[in-house]
């Protein structure tokens, strides 16, 4: 929900912003970035997304078709919205779920 500091939406040329997709600010505000806190964020972020399935499922599209960066503001590379979005979206590909492509 938050555009990362530091980069312009000019300069990163961004095709889409899926902010529906981002963690709700009440779950981004409990976590604050707390690597103690971060399966717990996952298992929330995960029922959030789950209830997004439509745009899940336009981005697994698109990643399919070779195409997708995830940006986030976390200074943590291990801990952060994006690492549970690309999980999600690799099950969800796997699962079957995803858009089939010819």
């Amino acid at each position: 929900r938050l555009w990362p500091r530091g980069v312009s939406k000019a300069r990163a040329k961004v095709d889409e912003w899926r902010r529906e997709i981002s963690p709700s600010d009440d779950l981004r505000k409990w976590f604050q970035h707390d690597p103690d806190k971060f399966d717990e964020f996952r298992a929330r972020y995960r029922a959030e997304l789950a209830g997004h399935i439509g745009s899940v499922d336009k981005l697994s599209e698109r990643a399919r078709r070779g195409g997708l960066t995830i940006l986030y503001s976390s200074h943590d590379r291990e801990h952060n919205n994006a690492v549970v979005l690309k999980e999600f979206l690799e099950e969800y590909a796997s699962s079957g779920r995803g858009r089939k492509g010819p």
